[in-house]
């Protein structure tokens, strides 16, 4: 398979646990170059730790992942991060001591060097207009909502190879939604392949290109997005049916 075949993410058998407790077991899928997976299932069915073992937050304990062809089980999370995958977990990363533009700014020299950074601050308050609103406030100031489109502009104004974003729209306005989705489409038409987590199954799945739904920590379906809202739904059943089943006992 030549690179430009080569799908940019692999995940093969990939399990994983925390301490004692089992949380993925044998998950494989794949990320075309270009491509979005929305990573669908309810509260619990392992999604945000896929998230994580792809970019080396969480340990692998059998199986590989491949970024780029590259086998980048076990290796640390910056180590990946500099083999172009990029991860928003769940929650807010940022530094809440920094101010809006020093988070910024951290971000765009890392990724971009020193001669990009005024060009992406520019692109990065034109997209959102808050954080040029709140530039000289310190992070731990902001909403939680705001901080999510914090830890996005960190990434979209120098997008990497693959994205993974968790559980983006948590916190956040439905207008914001709108600018972040818009966003994700930007830097998909520039290339990078993206995993999107996300609970609104429709805003992922209009995004996507294929879908993976999770079962406790299983692929329950993998395919086209298509026909993944059906697949979440009986999962959702199903659940509903074991705890009934479990209160009735």
């Amino acid at each position: 398979m030549t690179g430009a075949d080569r799908p940019i993410l692999e995940l093969d058998e990939v399990s994983a646990a925390y301490g004692p407790y089992r949380a993925l077991f044998g998950v494989s899928f794949s990320v075309a170059r270009g491509a979005v997976v929305a990573l669908l299932g309810p509260n619990g069915a392992g999604k945000s730790t896929v998230a994580r073992v792809a970019s080396g937050l969480v340990p692998a304990s059998s199986g590989s992942v491949r970024v780029d062809g590259r086998d980048v089980a076990g290796e640390p999370a910056w180590r990946i991060a500099r083999f172009g995958l990029a991860h928003v977990p769940e929650g807010r990363g940022v530094f809440d001591s920094l101010s809006v533009e020093e988070n910024l700014v951290l971000s765009f020299q890392r990724r971009g060097g020193r001669g990009q950074i005024s060009a992406s601050l520019a692109q990065a308050y034109e997209r959102f207009p808050l954080l040029k609103e709140r530039r000289q406030d310190r992070a731990g100031t902001l909403s939680g909502g705001q901080q999510r489109l914090l830890s996005l502009a960190k990434v979209l104004v120098v997008p990497p190879k693959v994205l993974i974003v968790d559980e983006l729209s948590l916190g956040l306005a439905p207008g914001v939604v709108d600018d972040v989705y818009a966003g994700l489409a930007d830097v998909r038409r520039k290339g990078t392949a993206l995993v999107v987590v996300e609970q609104q199954v429709d805003r992922a799945l209009a995004l996507a290109s294929s879908a993976v739904v999770l079962e406790r920590g299983t692929v329950a379906y993998y395919g086209p997005p298509s026909g993944a809202r059906a697949a979440v739904e009986e999962v959702v059943d199903r659940r509903a049916r074991g705890r009934a089943q479990a209160a009735s006992s």
